[in-house]
């Protein structure tokens, strides 16, 4: 940190933070005055073509005054849905003879369980994969010499070919990176900016297929990457703002603005990551260490698992089909189920729910923005589940006719039934596969979920959370106080975090415990070293070291932790069958066990955070009765009920209810079901019981 740094720093001692997380539909803010606990929020629609301006917008509506903020901690979509869209950089890549179609090989799967049906586009087309002589072996050893003046034209050639962007990944180079950093060498000395990047520096792990897709999508995401932030900063700038910018990371830790850039593909899903972090912490404050999250926003639903408060992460994530990016990130599974998805009747005759969606424009029909695709949000509508008059950023009355026509004409009439009950089915249909999505986090992991509370959260989470409870057996939901802005909350309390990775890949019995040590001491100081550099204060540093284990001749890897830097072989050994037990619930004695990678977590713990401000306990009532505010017609898997509705920010903290119920907040609303129970907690969070859970 430098001392200009420093000393603005300890001039802005205090004052605001700031967390913002933009969404596929909304972008949503948390300021918070840590002098005196005071919460400011915002919610704002997205702007998709530059979120900088949806980031202006939302710190306007919260009155922020930008001189005054300490700290702007920001979640973005933009690499996401660069990659998901395929509206990246024209880039190029150079690797060795006879490996240019590595990341169109891929490995032996398919898009579809059964039929060989499906497509695959490699991020950078054929042409524009250039090959050179060179080659190492498996140890690192030179096979054949790097041609320098074959690196040189072929960066010349790329030039000419438009590519702004460019990859280096040779084979073996996470044994020896020298032929890949010389290459590197060469092309800066001509080529037009900084985004060069080589295969090993972005992840040291053998696997060609999946290095070399993760350095194309850093690569194909970086000018994009540096053009937003840089946007973003000049607008924060020129508002008064004089502090750092930090992102998140899809590992759920942050990293300053001006590194960022540099490792581009570790932003791919920042913002479901940041609403994780947020779960795991809001979790901890309740005693409630093990959560399944369940994020339901506009465009899709995220979820992920937390065991012991710490959310899981995975170095083995895929966006989509052959699209492997091997960085450490939080493991969250998605799926095209937000309010704005889109319902309709196939060909077959069978109703389907997503992944289309109506987005923020023109939205669903209940949004008054021309939408007329009949969409989740709008089946809540008609069943009186939302308020018609206080949806979120609505010009005018939602006519609720016109979607009931519409539901009638586009899924009613071509089933049989009637608007209503077309409703209903959409609800259920969703229900079905949110949950399917549940279990690929908990039950193909080995964990049953009745072990779990579902933490909702996202603006339709709370909707559907006790629906999606009682479809998997989870006994209990838990909903923040803030469900609908949870994501800008994360960014608020999140650490900064460093992770690396080493290959070693060689057999337990063999490998040298003075070379493990090596690499561990190695990275955790450049982890210690990159955190102390961050211009962000830092109560502690905390490393954390783990391996990468397999029998020998598999291919899944387990993640076994290590206790610091002291290493003994047998005690290596038996964590790893604990850990293959405890997945596998089988003991193999008699196969050797192998090291793969060795794995490195440095996280700058940031203060601690006090959130008891956001909601104003003043304003509570004494009794439930104050708090509410009329009865709605409502429908349930039998029909219509009379339900009582309230308030959320009113309701007294000792608050005791019986469904059914509706409890409404400005972020969000929350459904208690006829069979459900609800209660409220210290922080405010609402504890529903699940009387449907089997």
């Amino acid at each position: 940190m430098t001392a200009h740094d420093q000393a603005h720093q300890a001039d802005l001692i205090g004052a605001d933070l700031i967390g913002v997380d933009v969404g596929g539909t909304f972008t949503d803010l948390v300021r918070l005055d840590p002098r005196t606990g005071t919460v400011h929020l915002s919610k704002v629609a997205s702007t998709i073509d530059n979120q900088a301006f949806g980031v202006m917008a939302a710190l306007e509506e919260a009155g922020t005054k930008l001189s005054d903020v300490a700290l702007v901690i920001h979640g973005t979509t933009t690499t996401t849905n660069a990659v998901l869209e395929r509206k990246l950089s024209r880039t190029g890549l150079i690797t060795t003879a006879g490996f240019r179609d590595v990341l169109e090989l891929g490995r032996r799967t398919r898009p579809q369980p059964y039929g060989m049906k499906g497509d695959f586009t490699p991020i950078i087309p054929r042409d524009l994969r250039l090959e050179v002589p060179e080659r190492l072996d498996y140890a690192g050893r030179v096979v054949t010499p790097l041609d320098e003046d074959a690196v040189r034209r072929a960066g010349e050639k790329l030039l000419a070919a438009g590519v702004e962007s460019v990859v280096v990944h040779f084979l073996h180079a996470y044994a020896n990176p020298d032929h890949e950093m010389r290459a590197a060498e060469i092309l800066a000395s001509f080529w037009p900016n900084d985004y060069i990047t080589t295969g090993h520096s972005l992840l040291s792990e053998s696997r060609e297929f999946e290095r070399g897709v993760t350095a194309a999508v850093n690569a194909s995401v970086q000018p994009l990457l540096e053009r937003y932030i840089g946007r973003l900063a000049k607008e924060l700038g020129d508002g008064g703002y004089g502090g750092e910018l930090l992102v998140m990371n899809g590992n759920g830790g942050t990293v300053s603005a001006s590194r960022v850039v540099r490792e581009a593909a570790k932003t791919v899903m920042s913002g479901p990551a940041s609403g994780v972090i947020a779960a795991a912490y809001t979790g901890r404050r309740a005693s409630r260490p093990n959560l399944i999250t369940y994020d339901m926003g506009g465009t899709s639903t995220d979820v992920a698992l937390i065991r012991g408060s710490e959310p899981s992460v995975s170095h083995e994530i895929e966006l989509e089909y052959a699209m492997p990016i091997h960085v450490p990130m939080v493991d969250v599974r998605t799926i095209g189920a937000g309010g704005g998805s889109i319902a309709r009747v196939n060909e077959a005759g069978l109703l389907e729910v997503g992944p289309q969606s109506a987005g923020a424009t023109p939205g669903p029909i209940c949004y008054g923005r021309g939408g007329t695709s009949p969409t989740i949000s709008d089946a809540n509508m008609l069943l009186g589940r939302l308020d018609v008059g206080k949806l979120k950023s609505v010009p005018g009355n939602v006519d609720l006719a016109q979607i009931r026509q519409i539901f009638q004409t586009e899924l009613g009439d071509r089933l049989g039934i009637d608007a209503e009950s077309a409703a209903a089915a959409v609800i259920r249909i969703a229900t079905t596969r949110m949950a399917g999505a549940t279990r690929m986090v908990s039950v193909s992991l080995g964990e049953d979920p009745r072990d779990f509370s579902l933490f909702a959260f996202g603006g339709a989470g709370p909707l559907h959370a006790s629906a999606l409870a009682g479809e998997l057996g989870i006994p209990e939901v838990l909903v923040p106080a803030r469900p609908g802005i949870t994501n800008a909350l994360g960014c608020i309390v999140a650490d900064l975090r460093h992770d690396f990775v080493q290959t070693v890949n060689a057999p337990l019995a063999t490998l040298e415990m003075a070379r493990l040590t090596g690499i561990l001491a190695a990275q955790r100081d450049e982890g210690t070293g990159l955190v102390s550099q961050e211009p962000v204060d830092i109560s502690e540093i905390n490393v954390q070291h783990s391996l990468d284990m397999q029998f020998a001749g598999q291919t899944h890897l387990l993640q076994v932790p290590l206790d610091g830097d002291k290493l003994d072989r047998d005690e290596i050994q038996n964590r790893f069958e604990e850990v293959y037990f405890n997945r596998f619930r089988v003991r193999l004695p008699e196969i050797r066990a192998q090291v793969v990678n060795v794995n490195t977590t440095v996280t700058g713990r940031r203060a601690e955070v006090d959130l008891a401000g956001l909601i104003d306990n003043s304003e509570r009532a004494r009794t439930l009765a104050e708090a509410r505010t009329g009865t709605r017609r409502v429908w349930f898997g039998d029909g219509w009920c009379d339900t009582p509705v309230f308030t959320r920010e009113k309701l007294p903290l000792d608050m005791r209810l019986q469904g059914p119920a509706i409890l409404e907040q400005m972020d969000s609303t929350i459904l208690i079901l006829p069979e459900d129970s609800a209660a409220s907690d210290p922080d405010g969070n609402i504890l529903i019981n699940v009387g449907g859970a089997s």
